[in-house]
């Protein structure tokens, strides 16, 4: 546990503006000390101890990694470039299929893992039946489209048309024992909330209890990023299964940790390609600060910068925007050159490479992405951190393990009874 958060990390880990930690400090809520070294504003951990959802910052206890005790199977659709599948392996389960649409995600699960089952089409003409009882998790990243509420509980016939829909067929055709669905945060208001409330009632239709929707912050599971998730997870009904988020770690890591050698890699990121910028905006870019955007410019740079958008209200603050060494990444988009996404290294003054973009989102260095450079952007864009999957495929394997134990030895203990009882 670090001695001391700046106010970037504590806004972040609280979800507050620092706005917010600003007014808690003029009226003494929460107040900051300076630095012994470099006298900046900082929250001493000490003060931290009172907001319950970082009590995680003191627990001593080792980050759990269990092993499965038996082969265990997933089946994740809208895979994308593989961070969730690649998580999921990683914490101990095997993928038996997976399915996307777009063909150079898909080339780039099969140049990694040539033996995995990958379905390149559209997900509605799959068929799912043959996997029944046979897989434990069904996983997937499905679009977030709005469908018809009509004051009613959504049914699952209601939800055709959509893709969610073809997840939930894919769960009423399998039956795995878990079902995990991710998504943007902003699924818990799309709709006044409707969407996701829908979404519900439709796994309960199907006869899985869905536990609270959760928001994971990526910074808490070993991802140098602040960029959030929602899972939605869902448990057949009657198998009496108890499944745990995962736990935040202690420690939060910097996109120095992720361009770096150092606790996260062995070794400098590699060279790769990207994307540049045109040679006048590169020229205005290098006005920026690390870690600063398009306000730190003069007035005359900011009104050629912006344009219209400059007299618009609202902060725009991803806008001509370069990363700090210092501070977790901002969630990666699909085009870190994109006037409104930029993602700009902290000292070059250039977008974050494909390499760069791959480490900030935990893929391993030896995993290829195929396709164009805008292609390869969207694939790793659009990932799930891989530790974060990791931490989710952990909290998958305790549940499975805790329940086919228990089952097992139901079954043996029926075995012994049966061989017992008199002929």
């Amino acid at each position: 546990m670090k001695e001391f958060y700046s106010l970037t990390e504590v806004a972040d880990m609280l979800s507050v503006s620092k706005e917010t930690l600003r007014r808690w400090d003029k009226n003494g809520s929460l107040k900051p000390v300076r630095h012994p070294i470099n006298n900046y504003r900082v929250y001493p951990s000490s003060a931290l101890k009172k907001f319950e959802q970082l009590g995680f910052l003191f627990n001593k206890q080792k980050a759990r990694r269990p092993k499965p005790v038996k082969r265990f199977t997933a089946i994740e659709l809208f895979s994308g470039g593989g961070g969730m599948a690649l998580g999921l392996e990683k914490s101990g389960l095997d993928c038996v299929l997976l399915n996307d649409n777009d063909r150079s995600a898909c080339q780039t699960l099969k140049k990694n893992r040539p033996n995995w089952n990958i379905i390149h089409g559209d997900v509605a003409e799959i068929d799912f039946s043959s996997y029944k009882g046979k897989v434990d998790v069904v996983a997937g990243g499905f679009p977030c489209q709005a469908f018809s509420y009509a004051g009613k509980k959504l049914g699952f016939k209601d939800a055709r048309g959509t893709l969610f829909y073809e997840f939930a067929r894919a769960v009423n055709e399998i039956r795995p024992l878990i079902c995990i669905g991710e998504n943007v945060r902003g699924l818990l208001n799309h709709a006044n909330g409707k969407t996701l409330e829908g979404m519900i009632s439709v796994l309960n239709e199907l006869g899985y209890d869905v536990l609270p929707p959760q928001v994971l912050k990526a910074i808490f599971y070993r991802v140098p990023q602040k960029r959030e998730r929602l899972l939605i997870v869902g448990l057949r009904r009657g198998r009496k299964l108890s499944f745990e988020y995962p736990t935040p770690h202690g420690q939060t890591f910097s996109l120095k940790d992720a361009l770096k050698k150092g606790p996260l890699f062995d070794t400098e990121v590699p060279k790769s390609a990207g994307q540049t910028y045109s040679p006048r905006k590169k020229a205005i870019m290098k006005h920026v600060p690390p870690g600063g955007y398009w306000r730190d410019l003069s007035i005359s740079l900011q009104k050629e910068y912006m344009q219209k958008s400059f007299y618009l209200g609202g902060g725009k603050t991803g806008m001509a925007r370069r990363m700090h060494w210092d501070e977790p990444c901002l969630t990666l988009t699909c085009n870190p050159a994109q006037k409104q996404t930029e993602r700009c290294h902290p000292v070059e003054t250039r977008p974050l490479t494909v390499r760069e973009y791959a480490r900030i989102q935990t893929f391993p260095d030896d995993w290829e992405f195929v396709g164009s450079l805008s292609s390869q952007y969207k694939q790793i864009g659009n990932a799930v951190p891989v530790n974060l999957a990791i931490e989710i495929g952990y909290s998958v394997v305790d549940c499975l393990n805790e329940y086919y134990s228990r089952h097992d030895a139901r079954s043996l203990k029926r075995q012994k009874r049966k061989i017992a009882e008199p002929a």
